[in-house]
């Protein structure tokens, strides 16, 4: 395994983070997810890896996914050992001061933890200050409660704003950025990464798979998830008929490395300078697939051969206003 620090942070973590919106109780949220025996397992197994960086959220699968993992970690290993990182605005009052102090505590309790390692806000919220937001996160980092923050998915200027929000009042900053990023979805490449580079922000892309687009050379296949991921549908399959040239580029290359065109997708982001891609996982060969990307490295000419394709997206992520309240997932195929 390699390591790697998060922003201006000593917080050390492992290449690659293991997400876990696979695990918690199925059809609390997806249909495919695993229960807490298969998540325990898993969450074993990426130890054994090396895999140090846990991502999860409190709306994950109403709060199980939480749970699954505080247990699992509890039972394998040192809470100082591992590095534990959830989100926060898929709640009632989103990221105002009150809720922000609410749900805190509810994901330590659900993670049988003290602190948090790094928390995220999940979007950005239209509807609070965000000197709200930023103070009420700094004083959790203060309290000790939180040992550093990050942001979701949203547009380069609301980042860059909340930012300086941040650093004009000497409040704490945000360490790195989860957007949504991979070969099939490179928007934030014109605004919002190059700011993160700027600051420097370490980025940890969710869906750094295309939710299995990049993995196999057809786009349908017969998974579970596959067949009911609505959320998965709606991200991609408006772009499937220009992204299979990417798909089937992605295949010549993996052919040629003797390598899995997840290991080729997941090597890309490590050349344009990702830290840390978040990866789920329902198979334990999921994460062994992951870690032997570590020893992929791709050529320039490589990486333009996969990106050349590309054709601008629909923006996928970043959100234009507040989701009516007790929204989980987005952009859900009707």
């Amino acid at each position: 395994m390699e390591y790697t620090t998060l922003g201006h942070t000593d917080i050390r973590v492992s290449r690659i983070c293991a997400g876990c919106m696979s695990f918690g109780q199925p059809g609390t949220m997806h249909q495919w997810t695993l229960d807490e025996e298969q998540s325990t397992q898993m969450i074993h197994h990426a130890l054994e890896l090396g895999i140090n960086f846990f991502d999860t959220a409190n709306g994950y699968s109403k709060g199980t996914s939480e749970e699954y993992l505080g247990r699992a970690l509890k039972k394998f290993v040192p809470r100082d050992q591992v590095v534990i990182a959830s989100k926060v605005y898929f709640n009632p009052g989103r990221l105002s001061r009150e809720a922000i102090q609410r749900e805190i505590d509810g994901t330590l309790k659900r993670l049988g933890t003290d602190y948090l390692d790094l928390y995220i806000i999940h979007r950005f919220d239209y509807d609070t200050p965000i000197e709200e937001t930023m103070e009420a996160l700094d004083g959790l980092v203060r309290a000790g409660k939180v040992r550093a923050i990050g942001a979701s998915a949203m547009y380069g200027y609301q980042f860059y704003n909340m930012q300086l929000a941040a650093r004009d009042h000497g409040w704490a900053q945000f360490q790195t950025m989860e957007n949504h990023y991979n070969l099939l979805y490179r928007e934030d490449e014109r605004e919002l990464i190059p700011i993160c580079r700027q600051m420097g922000v370490s980025l940890m892309p969710y869906s750094p798979l295309a939710a299995g687009h990049l993995t196999r050379p057809t786009w349908k296949s017969d998974s579970l998830r596959c067949r009911t991921d609505l959320a998965a549908k709606g991200k991609y399959d408006d772009a499937e008929t220009n992204d299979m040239e990417i798909v089937k580029r992605v295949q010549k290359v993996a052919d040629k490395h003797y390598a899995s065109m997840a290991q080729v997708a997941l090597a890309w982001l490590w050349a344009k300078g990702v830290a840390s891609p978040i990866v789920g996982g329902t198979k334990k060969k999921n994460y062994d697939d992951a870690v032997g990307a570590l020893d992929i490295r791709l050529e320039q000419e490589e990486v333009e051969y996969l990106e050349e394709p590309y054709l601008p997206h629909k923006i996928i992520g970043a959100i234009g206003a507040n989701p009516p309240e007790g929204t989980m997932l987005l952009d859900v195929k009707k």
